[in-house]
């Protein structure tokens, strides 16, 4: 994902839901509704949410000290994490309590043009900033699923403001129906019911994106797709004949970390190694641009170390196993 798609689908996301904020909240002040000041508080969250995400898109891309040689990338992971904590705890949370208030000492709803009329500005202005997310995650999601997307992606943003997009689309829906169903019966309760699904949808959608940064946070491998070119940048068949074991990491959405042991002949000189070493990082570069941290290991093939290894992939000077999933092997990865 391109820094910029990411943060054209936070600034429309940012524009959409502050001008929702205010509308929300003026149409609780007129109609009392409880699904109003959810959803207006919900939009206040999420607007702090997409400020967040600006900010650490921003920190993310200070320059490595001697303190962080590795930079920091994952800023943006950080934030994307706090978002969650954020639409948890002031946004679901909240309309949770709210919705069982409201439950317990239910009211009328008082102008209800104020509510209806704001709800269905406020779905017009988020399928904008939906449609926008939609459309910057679809340059780099390929053919992968939504759901794929979601879980796969290593840059956080679109991601986040995808799922803050649809759970604001369904909330308002909730919304809408929990006011229409108190306008409809003359019965409270159903503004309370509505606000306390709004709640739940919220929270529900901030344990998945917590999950998703979580992983991001602990430090997640190259796709499979850039394990496949990197394994075949490395080996050249001639001084390079090998890879023995291999791990990547992700210090950022588009700056990857590149570890491995290569396999050399017994006989090749040093020079020869070096010269192998930088051109196998050259092709490393062209091949998966966003490699920007390589370390390469050369070390001898051993015949009887690999076949003596209680771990091949472990063995110094072992070949690593044929089965790519087993531990130790070409796509573990060291999560």
């Amino acid at each position: 994902m391109s820094a910029s798609g990411g943060t054209k689908a936070i600034v429309a996301a940012l524009v959409a839901n502050l001008s929702i904020a205010v509308a929300k909240f003026v149409a609780f002040l007129f109609s009392g509704s409880s699904s109003m000041l959810a959803e207006s508080v919900h939009s206040l969250a999420d607007s702090g949410n997409q400020g967040l995400l600006l900010l650490g898109g921003k920190k993310a891309k200070r320059e490595a000290t001697p303190q962080h040689p590795f930079g920091y990338g994952r800023e943006r992971y950080i934030y994307a994490f706090l978002v969650s904590i954020v639409l948890f705890s002031v946004g679901g949370m909240f309309a949770v309590y709210e919705g069982y208030e409201k439950i317990k000492h239910p009211h009328e709803i008082t102008a209800w043009y104020w509510p209806v009329g704001v709800l269905v500005f406020a779905i017009i202005a988020e399928i904008f900033s939906f449609r926008t997310a939609i459309k910057e995650s679809n340059q780099t999601r390929g053919d992968r699923s939504w759901t794929e997307f979601v879980r796969r992606s290593k840059a956080p943003e679109l991601p986040v403001v995808l799922l803050e997009d649809l759970g604001a689309l369904v909330g308002l829906i909730l919304a809408l129906g929990g006011v229409g169903l108190a306008l409809a019966t003359g019965n409270g309760v159903w503004d309370g019911i509505g606000t306390l699904c709004i709640g739940i949808l919220l929270i529900v959608i901030a344990i998945i994106l917590a999950a998703e940064t979580k992983s991001l946070l602990l430090g997640e491998s190259a796709g499979l797709e850039e394990v496949e070119k990197i394994k075949a940048a490395v080996v050249d068949g001639d001084t390079v004949t090998g890879i023995i074991h291999m791990r990547t990491l992700h210090l950022g959405p588009e700056e990857l970390l590149v570890a491995a042991k290569i396999a050399v002949q017994h006989d090749d000189t040093a020079v020869e190694i070096a010269n192998a070493i930088n051109a196998a990082e050259n092709r490393i570069r062209e091949a998966v641009p966003i490699a920007r941290v390589i370390y390469l290991e050369p070390d001898i093939f051993n015949v009887e170390a690999a076949a003596t290894g209680t771990n091949p992939g472990k063995t110094p000077g072992a070949p690593a196993p044929q089965d790519p999933g087993a531990p130790g092997g070409p796509t573990d990865l060291g999560h």
